[in-house]
């Protein structure tokens, strides 16, 4: 543990650049999987002892293809992996005020086998037969001045990838079939995520492995020149990624009187070329290659030029460094131009004040003061896990609010106001670009991209994503 505090400290001292996150959305993270945010979560929701908690996720390693022996993706040892919050004034500043910091170590029972992650069929989580184990510690860090600094909340463990026969408690068909679906309940969880979640002395919940993308859109058709087609095709379709998961009680904040700000970021341990010692590979300290708040923002917003600069810069820097592209969105040019022509939306184009109360800070604001918001599960329509009873993908687009008691107005159910699994940001995110939200009433326009569900149905309690794809048994679009 003072080896991970140590690291720690090397994190929060360093103010040190390395590499330049959607799943590919700047050109140097590209190149280290492990550290590529993909996505980021923040919603409110109730734990079974009917408490108020706040739940976040991220998400990294973009398109983990399943069938992909011998199913070594996993997280990183020398990536430290963050959720942050911004609170109080720290949200319209972009400062975090807490943030939850995960370290992952990764052991072998055995080296002397070419079976790297499993030697048997794993019956339970961590067993003899899961060669490939990974372990984290979580601190949380409190950034306000007086504050108590780095405290220590405790250790868990990750379950199994999903291989297919070697993982079978994943899968239908003892493993041959097709991967679970989501569950609505926490006693139907399957064993081994079940096994995996983690209820710390804090109260905090934490969970972290591998689960399906649940990110559905055709970003194919997307960068092929907006040239859409129906249906669409989801180019996320069977791919996994890695998760990680985490339940903050209310409580714990301060009470939910308030809107929080929340990001993720990825920080890699630097490599250092030494000719003094005998060994020329050294480690040295962390620094951030990766950064993601808001879906869509340095993908769809920020240009070539500044992306690899968002990825290592802090959301302190948002309202100097990015605001022009909110403000002006390309986005909104290329869609008049190649989507509406010949005839364009007017308006769109400049000073979009309410894309910029959107994306600047570079931070999803989730107001706490709401009831638990609906999740999604497998669909309206769906036998045994269908989605809650008025819960839209489209969020407020959709008819899908919730109360603020702090506002006293209705607001989003979904992102922007926080963001759930099953939000369908692609469709929210354009419309949110072609409709006009500086005018009371507001303009409101839709569009989107003709991919409308997941593959596989999220779980409607921890750790919400669904379950990992099986490597036997799987389908791309």
């Amino acid at each position: 543990m003072k080896n991970t505090l140590l690291s720690l400290a090397a994190v929060l001292a360093s103010n040190v650049s390395l590499l330049a996150s959607s799943h590919m959305d700047a050109p140097l993270i590209t190149l280290d999987d492990a550290a590529n945010l993909t996505d980021v979560y923040a919603f409110v929701g109730a734990a079974p002892n009917n408490g108020k908690y706040l739940n976040l996720a991220m998400s990294v390693y973009p398109f983990e293809d399943p069938g992909i022996g011998p199913n070594k993706f996993n997280f990183d040892d020398r990536v430290a992996y963050a959720l942050h919050l911004s609170m109080g004034a720290d949200l319209a500043a972009g400062r975090k005020t807490l943030s939850y910091v995960f370290f992952f170590r990764t052991t072998y029972r055995t080296q002397a086998s070419i079976l790297q992650s499993y030697v048997g069929v794993v019956q339970n989580a961590g067993d003899s037969a899961q060669n490939l184990l990974q372990t984290y510690d979580v601190i949380e860090l409190d950034w306000r001045p007086g504050g108590p600094g780095a405290t220590y909340l405790g250790t868990g463990s990750c379950p199994p990838n999903n291989q297919g026969r070697a993982t079978p408690f994943y899968n239908n068909l003892a493993g041959d079939g097709p991967a679970l679906d989501g569950v609505g309940a926490s006693a139907q969880l399957d064993r081994y995520t079940a096994q995996t979640i983690n209820t710390t002395p804090s109260g905090v919940v934490t969970w972290a492995g591998q689960r399906d993308d649940g990110f559905y859109a055709d970003v194919g058709a997307t960068f092929d020149l907006l040239s859409l087609r129906s249906p669409g095709k989801d180019s996320q379709k069977g791919f996994n990624v890695h998760t990680i998961a985490v339940q903050v009680p209310v409580a714990r904040l301060g009470g939910d009187m308030q809107v929080v700000g929340v990001h993720a970021s990825t920080y890699r341990q630097a490599i250092e070329l030494r000719t003094d010692v005998m060994d020329p590979i050294q480690y040295g300290p962390y620094v951030q290659v990766g950064r993601q708040g808001n879906p869509l923002f340095c993908e769809a917003f920020v240009a070539i030029q500044d992306k690899d600069a968002y990825n290592r810069l802090t959301p302190e820097t948002d309202a100097a460094r990015f605001t022009q592209y909110a403000q002006t969105p390309e986005l909104a040019a290329l869609l008049n131009a190649l989507v509406f022509a010949p005839n364009p939306i007017p308006g769109i184009t400049t000073n979009r004040s309410d894309l910029v109360g959107i994306f600047v800070p570079d931070l999803i604001k989730c107001d706490l003061s709401t009831p638990p918001v609906r999740l999604a599960g497998g669909g309206p329509n769906h036998p045994t896990n269908p989605d809650d009873q008025g819960f839209s993908r489209l969020s407020i687009f959709g008819g899908d609010t919730v109360t603020s008691a702090l506002q006293n107005a209705q607001v989003p159910g979904g992102w922007p106001n926080g963001r759930r699994f099953g939000d369908d940001v692609y469709d929210i995110g354009v419309s949110a670009v072609i409709s006009d939200l500086r005018v009371s009433p507001p303009v409101i326009r839709q569009a989107g991209d003709n991919v409308d569900a997941n593959d596989i149905a999220y779980n409607k309690v921890m750790p919400y994503a669904a379950t990992p794809l099986n490597g036997r048994n799987h389908t791309h679009d």
